[in-house]
Parts: C-alpha cells; sequence; structure tokens
C-alpha cells in the first residue's frame, strides 16, 4: 500500500515539473517562451528593416529620405541568414520605422534571393553567399549593380558585420559617428544641433513638407472636416499645391484627388445629405487615396525634428509648406493664394487657438497684394510675430524645445545681408531689415533649396535610364548590325545576280545584230 502511494507521488511530481524540465532541456525555446508570454507574443513584434523586392526595389530607395541605404541580400531556407536576423534588426531599429532614433540617416534593407522574382536582381548586385550586406547612397543602388571590380564604385560590400556590434562599428567608421546599440530617441544626435545653423540643411525639409501634407489631410479626414461650406476651400488650397507644392508626388496625388472630388463630396444638396448618411458607417471616401504617395506619412521629421517628442514635428512642417508655396505663385496668384492660404488655416487647422491668431494676421491686410514678394514677405513677418508671441509663452511655462528656442528669423548666421545694421541684436523688437535682402533669401532658401534634393535625384534618375537605354541600344545594335549586313549581301547579291542574267541576255543578243568587231569595242 505504501509503495503504491509512493509511486503516485512521485508520478505527481513528474507531472507537475514537466514543463519545467521542457523547458530545462531546450533552453533557447524556454526563453524565447518565457519573452513571448512577457512581451505579448514575440512573433507579433515588427520588423524594421524594409523587405524590398524586384518591384519596388528601385522606387523605395530612390524616394527615400536617408542618406544611405544597407541592403541584404539572403534567402529565406538560410539557417545562418536566420540566425543573423535579430543582429541586423537589432541596429535597423537606430534607422528605420516611426520610432527611428535616427530616423532619415539609414535606410536598413533586405532582399530574399530565394524568391525568384529576385533572381536578376540579386545577380546583378553578384551575390554569392547569405547573406551578403551591401551599402551605399540609396540613388546609386536604382538600377546599379556590383561586381567588385570598381574601386570607384559608390557601393560598398560590408565585409565586418556578421553581429549587431560589428556592423555597427563599421557603420560608425564610415559615416565619423558614435551611435550604440543603447541609444535612445532624441539621443546621440548630431542633425539636431545643424538643422537651424546649417542653410544646407533645409534640402532635407522636401520630406517634412511631404510629412506634413500627409498628416494635415490625414488629421482633415480623421475629423470629418469636409462639409459644404468648407469643400470649395479645401479645393482652392488643393489646386494650389497641385500647380506649386515643391514635391511632385504631393502635386500628382493631389491631383488624383481632385479629378475624384465631386463623386467622393459632392456639391448637390439632396446629394450630400445622402453622402453624409452613407458616411456614418462607412469610412471617408478620401482615404483611400494617398496625397503624398503609400510611404506617407512615414511618421517621423527630419528637418523639423525637435529634442523632444512633443516640439516642432507638424506645425514647423507646415511652416515650411507655407514659405514654400509662397516663393512659388506668380505674380497674379498672389492674393488668391494669400485668401486661399488663410481660410485654409482658419477652417482645417485643428489648433482653435493657433488658427485665430493667423487669421487675425490675415485680416489687418487691408492692400491686396501685386505680387509674390509682397505676399512672402507678409507669411515671413507673420511667422516672426508668431515666433514672438510664442517665445514669452513657452518661457513662463518652460514649454519650448530648448535645443531649438523660438527667435527672429533668419539670424545672423544664416542671412547677414538681411540685417542693414550687422551690430543689431538680433533679439530686438525694432530690427531694420533689408527686405530686398530677405525676399532674396527666402525666395532662394525655400525655393531652390528647398527642392535641390530632389532635383538631383531626379537627374541621377535620369542619368542612370539613360545608361541604361545606352546599354540595351548597343546590345541590340550587336545583334541587328550582323543580320542587317546579312540581309544587305543578300539583296545585293539577288540584285546583281539579275544584273549579269540581264548583262548576259543582252550580249547574246548582241552576236546576232552587232558585228564581231564591235563586239569587241564594247
Amino acid at each position: 500500500m505504501r509503495s503504491h502511494l509512493l509511486l503516485r507521488n512521485l508520478i505527481l511530481i513528474l507531472l507537475l515539473f514537466q514543463p519545467a524540465l521542457l523547458i530545462s532541456s531546450n533552453p533557447t525555446a524556454g526563453s524565447r517562451s518565457l519573452l513571448r508570454a512577457i512581451s505579448g507574443g514575440g512573433a507579433d513584434q515588427p520588423d524594421y528593416a524594409v523587405d524590398l523586392n524586384a518591384t519596388n526595389f528601385d522606387e523605395l530607395l530612390k524616394d527615400t529620405p536617408a542618406s544611405y541605404a544597407i541592403v541584404e541580400f539572403f534567402a529565406h531556407w538560410c539557417p545562418a541568414c536566420r540566425n543573423y536576423k535579430p543582429q541586423y534588426e537589432k541596429v535597423a531599429r537606430l534607422f528605420n520605422g516611426a520610432d527611428a532614433v535616427h530616423p532619415g540617416t539609414i535606410l536598413m534593407t533586405r532582399v530574399d534571393c530565394a524568391n525568384k522574382i529576385n533572381i536578376k536582381l540579386c545577380d546583378k548586385f553578384s551575390v554569392s553567399n547569405y547573406p551578403s550586406l551591401f551599402w551605399g547612397p540609396p540613388s546609386k543602388f536604382v538600377g546599379g549593380s556590383w561586381d567588385g571590380k570598381n574601386d570607384k564604385s559608390e557601393i560598398r560590400y560590408i565585409d565586418d558585420g556578421r553581429t549587431a556590434e560589428r556592423l555597427l562599428k563599421w557603420i560608425n567608421k564610415q559615416l565619423g559617428s558614435s551611435y550604440s546599440l543603447e541609444d535612445e530617441k532624441y539621443e546621440n544626435d548630431h542633425l539636431l544641433h545643424s538643422n537651424m545653423s546649417d542653410s544646407e540643411q533645409i534640402a532635407r525639409a522636401i520630406y517634412d513638407v511631404e510629412e506634413a501634407t500627409a498628416f494635415a489631410f490625414d488629421l482633415i479626414v480623421e475629423h470629418k472636416m469636409i462639409k459644404p461650406d468648407t469643400r470649395a476651400i479645401l479645393i482652392k488650397f488643393m489646386q494650389l499645391i497641385v500647380a506649386h507644392h515643391p514635391s511632385r508626388r504631393c502635386r500628382r496625388g493631389s491631383a488624383d484627388i481632385l479629378i475624384n472630388f465631386d463623386d467622393l463630396y459632392p456639391s448637390n444638396k439632396w446629394l450630400v445629405d445622402k453622402h453624409e448618411s452613407k458616411n456614418n458607417t462607412e469610412h471617408e471616401p478620401i482615404g483611400k487615396f494617398h496625397i503624398c504617395g503609400k510611404e506617407l506619412p512615414r511618421g517621423y521629421w527630419m528637418f523639423c525634428r525637435g529634442s523632444k517628442n512633443e516640439t516642432r514635428g507638424f506645425s514647423c512642417g507646415l511652416w515650411v509648406l507655407l514659405h514654400s508655396l509662397s516663393v512659388r505663385v506668380e505674380d497674379g496668384e498672389s492674393q488668391t493664394a494669400f485668401t486661399t492660404t488663410c481660410d485654409f488655416i482658419h477652417h482645417f487647422f485643428i489648433c482653435e487657438e493657433c488658427r485665430q491668431h493667423f487669421y487675425n494676421m490675415c485680416s489687418k491686410v487691408s492692400t491686396p497684394f501685386s505680387s509674390t514678394c509682397d505676399f512672402a514677405l507678409w507669411l515671413w513677418t507673420a511667422h516672426n510675430e508668431v515666433n514672438m508671441r510664442l517665445k514669452e509663452t513657452e518661457e513662463s511655462f518652460k514649454t519650448g524645445d530648448p535645443k531649438f528656442p523660438k527667435s527672429i528669423w533668419p539670424t545672423k548666421h544664416l542671412c547677414p545681408t538681411c540685417y542693414k545694421n550687422v551690430n543689431q541684436n538680433e533679439e530686438s523688437s525694432s530690427i531694420e531689415w533689408d527686405r530686398d535682402e530677405v525676399y532674396k533669401f527666402i525666395s532662394n532658401y525655400y525655393g531652390n533649396m528647398l527642392a535641390s534634393l530632389y532635383k538631383e535625384k531626379d537627374k541621377q534618375h535620369i542619368q542612370m535610364k539613360n545608361n541604361v537605354v545606352s546599354e540595351e541600344a548597343l546590345q541590340t545594335n550587336a545583334l541587328v548590325v550582323p543580320v542587317g549586313a546579312a540581309l544587305a549581301i543578300a539583296v545585293a547579291s539577288c540584285l546583281f545576280g539579275a544584273l549579269a542574267c540581264y548583262w548576259r541576255s543582252q550580249q547574246k543578243n548582241r552576236k546576232y545584230f552587232h558585228k564581231p568587231q564591235l563586239l569587241k569595242i564594247v
């Protein structure tokens, strides 16, 4: 009896401790199970690296705001690739996604060479082992290739990146940076110190203008702000965007929405009522359109990035958008652009106090604008007025960005010729501006410089396409020339044969009609 009790207790003990024994027999599996239990399921954790394939490789790399790209070529069946993925993801966390620690620096991507659609793409980069990592400016990957023979190629093979630590060390060596795997958002970010002092940084703001445009229209859709009395205002602003937005993608996306706008938001009252009742149970129809492309909004800012999560960002991006529009309109459009901008902010900007202040500044304008200069300088003056008002509030409540305090703009560092007296205090409320110089500066700053990155990318893309076309033409000609020559020879031979037959027949006839001595002369 006692032996039966001992046996039963032993079985119970084994059953109770079976899970622990199973975990200890496979420590890796056990630790993963525990991590899943703690984090709520590791399988659902999103990847930071962007998956590319032959259909989107060029497009995504061409449009990325990142200065550099890393492409990992791997095969999903490769055990070494699966083991390397967590290492690659540790680094990708720093640079990719809406919560990137250092956004806009490096786009980290991967291509599965085991997918048949990617075979030619992997061949172009001479991938001979998995995983293989390549580094370079994103534009150089577009239509590009690598064979290891060209020492001048800007695409480089990463020969020391088998762990997250070694890969980040390699990156730091290329960039002269000191990034760490422990970096958190808004830490160790050298770009935060250069955005305002380096005039060339405005080129990065083109991505923020796109972000602000997409974000603004997302807000309009989410808050169902398109009504019968506001639709005409939105249409006018979108027409302004279609004509003068610095981003081609946003111009194209806005045009697509405008074409379909009457169907999406009809002006006829009966149709509007029917449409609104329908929308009570459905998403806004405009939501299926992407005003600046499917990739937007990205969820992070470049030039407009603050040192804290709640500073700068959207408001900065919206100001840059408005300034960029103001310097692009024609003289004859300036008054219409002014009223359109004022109406848009008044009806579609969510912050009640902000839009009321802006509308009050608009209301003070009594003389219609007659030139681009008038509108651009008014907006510049209004922006400085807002900065001075917010400066006092932020200093009082300690709510400003310590790295980007509100100030009069442009600074002497950015535009010394904008100041009539170089000895003037920039904090003074009565600065003597050279308005001609100010207009010249902001026209270049928000005009050519803002769009310079896209213009340069377009030039590179066109050049690459021309190179590809030239190579294809050379290959085609190499095949066509022999075929053409053969045809020409064949035709010539036939003609020559026919001519020879004709000549011989003529000679035979001459024997009958001409004397032999005449034939000798001939």
